[in-house]
């Protein structure tokens, strides 16, 4: 570091050089700036910062901003508290196609014809202009939404619909200044907030701006529902033909349990081993507690088949085991009883 006066022959001196152009290749990398209340004139150690996205300038006694041409990667510019009347062409702003928020706010604009050179950026979302004269004319705020199309939020409340479509008369809840409309988009700087905080900073009010616009603004709620059923008729087709193979299912299982009288018995007592004299009613619950799917049809021919064979099998161990004994062991008292019932 150099200290004491600067004089002629040592800021031409070799090493002075190329100290400066050590500031110069670090000024490239730079992000993030803060420069906020230091009484500053000039923005001119910028015109360097070619990597800069947020510039914060504020309270100071600037006049010109048009060292910052060159920093077309700003994504958010606050210079707010200055001492500014006018602002740079178009040309200026067409280069500043990342810049979102912009804070102009207690400046000295005067001019409307001015201001609106800044429809030039393109991604524009928030925009600060109050307590400047330009706030105070008639149609300040109509000229501006509808020169800067991408703006979103104007000052302390966010664009209605009514202030773009003309002649359109809307709700409480819809209309300009409204308190649900109502969003500061420029909160008081923190100190010591690093670029990880001021990025978060700008992604937070950006989102809470477009959450306002989604549940006020009518234009946005209207898209939502035509977006919504444009896409459920889209996608009904698949929906339908999911219902279709639903439905076809339940019918082929209506079938299935829907067996003639005469057969019903045999079948179930193939297939589950159940005896014609159990109840109809406990046997349809039975089958409907073990559906089948589809895919298992194709083998019920052969399953058949199988437990048949099984059944067959076991009742011929039943005969042979049970023809050395009675089958039925019945009292004197109640043979009677027994022949009435066979009778009715």
């Amino acid at each position: 570091m150099f200290h004491g006066t600067i004089t002629k022959e040592l800021t031409s001196h070799e090493e002075w050089s190329h100290y400066n152009e050590n500031i110069v290749e670090d000024q490239k990398d730079f992000v993030f700036v803060k420069y906020n209340g230091l009484h500053l004139k000039s923005m001119e150690n910028l015109q360097s910062c070619i990597s800069l996205r947020v510039c914060i300038f504020s309270n100071n006694f600037v006049t010109d901003i048009q060292p910052l041409q060159g920093c077309k990667k700003l994504i958010k510019l606050d210079l707010h508290g200055n001492q500014i009347k006018t602002l740079p062409d178009r040309t200026f702003w067409n280069g500043l196609k990342n810049l979102k928020l912009l804070y102009l706010h207690d400046n000295g604009f005067a001019k409307l014809k001015n201001i609106c050179v800044l429809s030039g950026c393109v991604n524009l979302v928030g925009l600060t202009m109050f307590d400047c004269p330009v706030s105070l004319k008639k149609g300040y705020r109509h000229v501006l939404v509808n020169s800067i199309w991408p703006l979103k939020a104007l000052d302390h409340h966010v664009i209605s619909d009514e202030e773009i479509i003309q002649n359109w008369h809307l709700p409480e809840r819809f209309k300009t200044f409204s308190q649900s409309l109502f969003f500061n988009i420029c909160p008081a700087p923190i100190k010591g907030t690093t670029y990880e905080d001021e990025i978060k900073n700008i992604k937070h009010i950006i989102s809470r701006i477009n959450e306002i616009l989604a549940h006020n603004s009518p234009v946005l709620i209207i898209q939502r529902w035509i977006r919504g059923f444009i896409v459920r008729k889209h996608l009904s087709p698949y929906f339908t033909r999911k219902r279709h193979h639903d439905r076809m299912i339940r019918v082929l299982e209506t079938k299935l349990i829907c067996i003639g009288r005469n057969n019903e018995d045999k079948f179930l007592e193939d297939i589950f081993l159940i005896k014609p004299e159990s109840n109809i009613k406990g046997k349809v619950a039975h089958w409907k507690q073990m559906r089948y799917s589809p895919d298992d049809f194709k083998y019920s021919t052969e399953y058949r088949k199988h437990i048949s064979c099984l059944s067959y099998e076991l009742k011929t161990k039943d005969i042979a085991g049970n023809s050395k004994q009675p089958r039925h062991h019945i009292q004197k008292g109640l043979e009677g009883c027994v022949c009435s019932f066979h009778d009715a």
